[in-house]
Protein backbone atom coordinates (compact mmCIF):
# COMPACT_ATOMS: atom_id res chain seq x y z
CA UNK A 1 0.00 0.00 0.00
CA UNK A 2 2.74 2.16 0.89
CA UNK A 3 4.27 1.66 -2.66
CA UNK A 4 1.20 2.18 -4.29
CA UNK A 5 0.70 5.79 -2.05
CA UNK A 6 4.13 6.62 -3.29
CA UNK A 7 3.55 6.10 -7.02
CA UNK A 8 0.14 7.79 -6.83
CA UNK A 9 1.83 10.71 -5.12
CA UNK A 10 4.82 11.11 -7.85
CA UNK A 11 2.24 10.42 -10.80
CA UNK A 12 -0.19 13.02 -9.21
CA UNK A 13 3.50 15.63 -8.86
CA UNK A 14 4.37 14.93 -12.47
CA UNK A 15 0.85 15.88 -13.56
CA UNK A 16 0.85 19.04 -11.95
CA UNK A 17 4.40 19.93 -13.04
CA UNK A 18 2.83 19.11 -16.53
CA UNK A 19 -0.23 21.87 -15.97
CA UNK A 20 2.20 24.30 -14.70
CA UNK A 21 4.29 24.12 -17.56
CA UNK A 22 1.72 24.11 -20.10
CA UNK A 23 0.08 27.00 -18.59
CA UNK A 24 3.37 28.85 -19.20
CA UNK A 25 3.56 28.57 -22.86
CA UNK A 26 2.34 30.64 -25.05
CA UNK A 27 -0.22 29.83 -27.48
CA UNK A 28 -0.80 30.63 -31.23
CA UNK A 29 -4.32 32.17 -30.28
CA UNK A 30 -2.49 34.69 -27.55
CA UNK A 31 -0.11 35.18 -30.41
CA UNK A 32 -2.96 36.55 -32.57
CA UNK A 33 -4.11 38.56 -29.82
CA UNK A 34 -0.89 40.19 -28.38
CA UNK A 35 -0.04 40.97 -32.38
CA UNK A 36 -3.12 42.89 -33.07
CA UNK A 37 -3.10 44.66 -29.29
CA UNK A 38 0.24 46.11 -30.25
CA UNK A 39 -0.84 47.28 -33.68
CA UNK A 40 -3.86 49.09 -32.03
CA UNK A 41 -1.11 50.30 -29.99
CA UNK A 42 0.61 52.00 -32.27
CA UNK A 43 -1.98 53.26 -34.35
CA UNK A 44 -3.17 55.05 -30.49
CA UNK A 45 -0.09 56.04 -29.32
CA UNK A 46 2.23 56.51 -31.85
CA UNK A 47 5.41 54.46 -33.17
CA UNK A 48 8.05 55.81 -30.61
CA UNK A 49 5.99 55.02 -27.65
CA UNK A 50 5.26 51.63 -29.35
CA UNK A 51 9.11 50.92 -29.86
CA UNK A 52 9.48 51.90 -26.53
CA UNK A 53 7.04 49.48 -24.81
CA UNK A 54 7.59 46.43 -27.87
CA UNK A 55 11.35 47.02 -26.86
CA UNK A 56 10.73 46.69 -23.57
CA UNK A 57 11.72 43.29 -21.72
CA UNK A 58 9.63 43.95 -18.82
CA UNK A 59 6.55 45.63 -20.94
CA UNK A 60 2.93 44.58 -22.09
CA UNK A 61 4.29 42.46 -25.19
CA UNK A 62 6.15 40.04 -23.20
CA UNK A 63 4.43 37.32 -21.78
CA UNK A 64 5.07 33.62 -20.45
CA UNK A 65 7.70 32.26 -22.79
CA UNK A 66 7.56 34.90 -25.90
CA UNK A 67 6.96 38.10 -27.07
CA UNK A 68 5.99 40.89 -29.75
CA UNK A 69 8.79 42.34 -32.01
CA UNK A 70 7.98 45.24 -34.22
CA UNK A 71 9.54 45.89 -38.19
CA UNK A 72 8.90 47.65 -40.79
CA UNK A 73 8.49 46.62 -44.63
CA UNK A 74 12.42 47.37 -45.47
CA UNK A 75 13.37 44.42 -42.77
CA UNK A 76 14.52 46.94 -40.07
CA UNK A 77 13.42 45.81 -36.82
CA UNK A 78 12.40 48.72 -34.94
CA UNK A 79 11.98 47.09 -31.73
CA UNK A 80 13.22 43.77 -29.98
CA UNK A 81 12.69 43.04 -26.55
CA UNK A 82 14.84 39.82 -26.33
CA UNK A 83 17.81 41.09 -29.29
CA UNK A 84 17.94 45.04 -28.97
CA UNK A 85 21.07 44.47 -30.99
CA UNK A 86 18.99 43.58 -34.04
CA UNK A 87 17.30 47.54 -34.08
CA UNK A 88 21.54 48.51 -34.72
CA UNK A 89 21.41 46.49 -38.04
CA UNK A 90 20.19 48.44 -41.67
CA UNK A 91 18.23 45.34 -41.65
CA UNK A 92 17.76 41.86 -40.95
CA UNK A 93 16.91 40.49 -44.46
CA UNK A 94 20.30 38.23 -44.53
CA UNK A 95 19.54 36.69 -41.72
CA UNK A 96 19.29 33.06 -42.03
CA UNK A 97 18.08 30.27 -39.54
CA UNK A 98 20.18 27.06 -39.43
CA UNK A 99 18.51 25.72 -42.64
CA UNK A 100 19.81 29.03 -44.87
CA UNK A 101 15.63 30.11 -44.91
CA UNK A 102 15.91 33.69 -44.94
CA UNK A 103 13.36 34.26 -42.44
CA UNK A 104 13.33 38.22 -42.20
CA UNK A 105 12.31 37.96 -45.87
CA UNK A 106 9.62 35.49 -45.04
CA UNK A 107 8.43 38.03 -42.15
CA UNK A 108 8.13 40.88 -44.57
CA UNK A 109 7.01 39.40 -47.63
CA UNK A 110 3.85 37.66 -45.89
CA UNK A 111 3.07 41.17 -44.06
CA UNK A 112 3.62 42.97 -47.42
CA UNK A 113 1.63 40.58 -49.67
CA UNK A 114 -0.99 39.00 -47.24
CA UNK A 115 -1.34 41.37 -44.34
CA UNK A 116 -0.72 38.10 -41.92
CA UNK A 117 -0.13 34.99 -41.30
CA UNK A 118 2.30 31.91 -39.93
CA UNK A 119 5.97 31.83 -40.58
CA UNK A 120 8.05 28.42 -39.99
CA UNK A 121 11.76 28.55 -39.25
CA UNK A 122 14.31 27.49 -36.42
CA UNK A 123 14.93 30.27 -33.98
CA UNK A 124 17.03 30.14 -30.52
CA UNK A 125 15.08 30.44 -27.40
CA UNK A 126 15.58 33.25 -25.00
CA UNK A 127 18.25 33.04 -22.92
CA UNK A 128 19.52 30.19 -25.54
CA UNK A 129 22.13 29.14 -28.00
CA UNK A 130 20.49 26.28 -30.17
CA UNK A 131 17.67 27.10 -32.18
CA UNK A 132 14.29 25.12 -31.96
CA UNK A 133 11.15 25.00 -34.14
CA UNK A 134 9.16 28.30 -34.18
CA UNK A 135 6.34 29.00 -36.08
CA UNK A 136 5.71 33.01 -35.73
CA UNK A 137 2.49 35.09 -36.76
CA UNK A 138 3.03 38.46 -38.69
CA UNK A 139 0.68 40.81 -38.84
CA UNK A 140 0.48 44.24 -40.57
CA UNK A 141 -0.53 47.23 -38.77
CA UNK A 142 -3.23 48.59 -40.72
CA UNK A 143 -2.64 51.69 -42.37
CA UNK A 144 1.51 51.39 -42.23
CA UNK A 145 4.27 49.86 -43.82
CA UNK A 146 4.79 47.91 -40.69
CA UNK A 147 4.16 44.53 -39.16
CA UNK A 148 4.32 43.16 -35.50
CA UNK A 149 4.81 39.29 -35.40
CA UNK A 150 5.09 36.76 -32.08
CA UNK A 151 5.47 33.51 -32.21
CA UNK A 152 5.92 29.76 -30.25
CA UNK A 153 7.89 26.78 -30.28
CA UNK A 154 6.64 23.84 -31.57
CA UNK A 155 7.82 20.49 -30.63
CA UNK A 156 9.50 18.44 -27.92
CA UNK A 157 13.39 17.92 -27.25
CA UNK A 158 14.29 17.03 -30.48
CA UNK A 159 14.14 20.38 -31.56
Amino acid sequence: MKKLCTVVAIFVSLCFSMNVWASQSATKDECVLKCREAAAFINSKGLAAAIKEIGDPKGTFVWKDTYVFLMNLDGKMLAHPMQPELTQLAHCLLITDPTDKAIFVSFVNTARNEGQGWVEYLWPKPGKKSPSKKITYVYRVPGKDLFVAAGIYVGGMMY
